[in-house]
C-alpha cells in the first residue's frame, strides 16, 4: 500500500489515505468521475472525452477548442444532423410499408436534398479535423537553407527566447535542433537544422545527411533565403529538392538592403527580420494558415478526435451513397439501409450505441480520478 512520506515518515495525509483504504475505501480508477457522469447521462460520450483533452492540452487554443466541445455544441450539431436523417429515414419506411403508394419522383428528389445537405454538414465538421488535429498532436516544421541565412536566428524568433546559438561563423550548428513553440495558438514542433552545402568533412557529410532526413519527415518546411545576398546555385538547388513539399520561403535580413537581382520564388513567401523580429506576425499567420488549411482554431467547432474523424468519414461516404440512390430513384429499402449506417456513426461519436469495450478504452486513457 502506498503511503506519502515526509523526513522519512507517512505525513498526516498519508496516514489519514491508509486508514481509508484499511477500511474499505478504494483509490479512484482512471477516469472514474467522468465515466460516472456519461453513465448517468450527465454527459455524452463526445464531451466526456474533451475532459481528457483538456488535461493534455499543449496550448491555450487546444484547451479552448476541448472546453468549447466540453459544452456539446459539437453534440448538438451531430444531433440536428441526425434529426434530419431520421425524417428522411421515416419517409423511406413509410414507402416501403405501402408499396401501393409508390414514392413520388418529386419526393425522392426532396429527400436527396435532405441527404445532400445532412452530407455537406458532416464534411463541413471533417473540414476542420486538419485544425484539430493540429491542436491535439502538433506538427512538424523544419527550417533548412544554406549556412549563415539565419536559421537559428528565426527559430529563436518562432520560440521567442535565445534557444540556438547564433554567431556570424557559417556552420554554427552542426546538428538538428528542436523545440516546441506556440504560434498561433498551435503546438508547433521547430526543427532547426544544419546549413546545406557541399560537405568538407564525415561530420558535415553527417550534418547534411540529417537535414536532410529531417526536411523529408517535414509537414511544413521553412526554406530561409538571405535577401541582402544573391541567391547562389546552393539555393536554387535546395528551392529544386523542395518541390512536392509544403513550404514556405523566408527572406530573411529585411533590416539589411535588398541585394540586385532577387527574383520571387515559386513558394509562398514571407519577409522578416529574424533580429529585430520585423516581420514575424505575418509569417506566423501565414504558418498557421498553411498548416491549417485555413481552419481557424477560434470559436468555430473543431473536430480534434481521431476516433470522431473516423466515424464522420464513414457517415459521409454512406450518406453520399444514400444521396445518389435517392437522386436516380432507387431501391427505398437500399437508401434507408445507408441512412441506418450513417446514423449508427453518429451515435459512435455521442456514445448514444457505443459498446462497452470502446468505452472502457476510451476511459482507459483518463488520468486517476478526473
Amino acid at each position: 500500500m502506498a503511503e506519502i512520506h515526509t523526513h522519512g515518515g507517512p505525513s498526516a495525509a498519508g496516514r489519514v489515505l491508509a486508514r481509508c483504504l484499511a477500511c474499505g475505501a478504494r483509490l479512484a480508477q482512471p477516469g472514474e468521475f467522468t465515466k460516472r457522469a456519461f453513465m448517468n447521462g450527465r454527459l455524452d460520450l463526445a464531451q466526456a472525452e474533451a475532459v481528457c483533452d483538456m488535461v493534455s492540452a499543449r496550448t491555450g487554443a487546444a484547451l479552448a477548442a476541448a472546453a468549447h466541445q466540453l459544452t456539446g455544441d459539437l453534440s448538438k450539431e451531430l444531433a440536428a444532423i441526425r434529426e434530419r436523417l431520421m425524417g428522411v429515414l421515416a419517409s423511406l419506411e413509410a414507402a416501403m410499408n405501402f408499396p401501393d403508394e409508390d414514392t413520388e419522383r418529386g419526393q425522392a428528389l426532396r429527400l436527396s436534398g435532405d441527404v445532400a445537405f445532412a452530407v455537406a454538414s458532416v464534411e463541413k465538421l471533417l473540414g476542420s479535423a486538419r485544425a484539430g488535429k493540429v491542436l491535439r498532436e502538433g506538427v512538424r516544421l523544419v527550417i533548412c537553407g544554406k549556412p549563415n541565412v539565419g536559421k537559428s536566428s528565426l527559430l529563436n524568433a518562432l520560440l521567442r527566447q535565445d534557444r540556438a546559438i547564433v554567431t556570424d561563423v557559417a556552420g554554427t550548428t552542426r546538428d538538428t535542433l528542436e523545440e516546441t513553440a506556440d504560434i498561433g495558438g498551435l503546438p508547433v514542433n521547430c526543427i532547426d537544422t544544419a546549413g546545406i552545402l557541399t560537405p568538407r568533412d564525415p561530420v558535415e557529410a553527417e550534418a547534411v545527411r540529417r537535414s536532410h532526413a529531417s526536411i523529408r519527415a517535414a509537414d511544413l518546411v521553412l526554406l530561409v533565403l538571405d535577401r541582402s545576398r544573391p541567391l547562389e546555385n546552393i539555393d536554387f538547388d535546395l528551392m529544386a529538392d523542395l518541390e512536392g513539399k509544403d513550404v514556405v520561403v523566408v527572406w530573411n535580413k529585411a533590416d539589411l538592403p535588398e541585394a540586385e537581382g532577387i527574383l520571387p520564388s515559386v513558394f509562398e513567401s514571407a519577409e522578416v527580420s529574424a533580429r529585430d523580429r520585423r516581420g514575424m506576425k505575418e509569417l506566423e499567420a501565414l504558418i498557421v494558415r498553411r498548416i491549417t488549411g485555413g481552419a481557424g482554431a477560434g470559436n468555430e467547432i473543431l473536430v480534434t478526435n481521431m476516433r470522431h474523424a473516423e466515424a464522420l468519414r464513414r457517415a459521409a461516404a454512406s450518406l453520399g451513397e444514400v444521396r445518389d440512390i435517392l437522386h436516380g430513384n432507387g431501391p427505398a429499402e437500399v437508401a434507408a439501409d445507408g441512412i441506418k449506417a450513417a446514423v449508427h456513426e453518429l451515435d459512435a461519436v455521442t456514445g448514444r450505441d457505443a459498446d462497452a469495450d470502446l468505452v472502457e478504452q476510451i476511459f482507459a486513457r483518463f488520468c486517476i480520478g478526473k
